[in-house]
């Protein structure tokens, strides 16, 4: 149900499941750094109610201030997350879950009001009230992983101008 290879794009039909994994998950993250954060929130695609999917639940938690990512660190560490540091995000604290080779979870430790934790809400949020950009979104992923199945980054940067589109009409 949820894990995906190292290095490989495979995308699976929506599960509902998804939302179900994602709030024990967040069950387990709010036990463990609930009073340093200020929303837990599921966000990329498993998010959204009828879009193909990579199965790893993304998530994003709030935080007010980079003290409070420092605090986060060894208690989501406890509960089988792997910290990355900033992995290219200036200012992200950023955690993979499941095995080196299959990973299940993504977590994206941000400040409270940084662009890039309203980007990522505000591409979730526009999915999932606009069914045509969703189901246009669905179909670039659908092509882009049949044409890259063994090349994230190149699947990645195909999405890059449809996500820019999206995040310039959510704003």
């Amino acid at each position: 149900m949820l894990g995906l290879e190292r290095g490989i794009v495979k995308l699976l039909p929506h599960d509902e499941r998804w939302h179900e994994l994602f709030a024990e998950e967040k069950a387990r993250i709010s036990d463990v750094v609930g009073d340093f954060v200020v929303s837990i929130e599921h966000i990329g695609s498993t998010s959204v109610c009828g879009l193909a999917a990579k199965p790893i639940l993304d998530i994003a938690i709030a935080i007010e201030d980079k003290a409070s990512g420092k605090h986060c660190v060894a208690p989501l560490e406890n509960i089988g997350y792997v910290y990355r540091g900033e992995n290219g995000i200036p200012g992200r604290f950023y955690f993979v879950k499941g095995k080196a080779e299959r990973r299940t979870h993504h977590l994206h430790v941000l400040l409270e009001g940084s662009e890039e934790l309203k980007n990522h809400l505000a591409f979730r949020d526009h999915l999932r009230t606009n069914r045509d950009a969703a189901a246009e979104y669905d179909r670039i992923k659908t092509e882009l992983a049949e044409k890259y199945p063994h090349d994230r980054d190149s699947y990645l940067d195909g999405k890059t101008e449809f996500i820019e589109k999206i995040l310039k009409a959510a704003r």
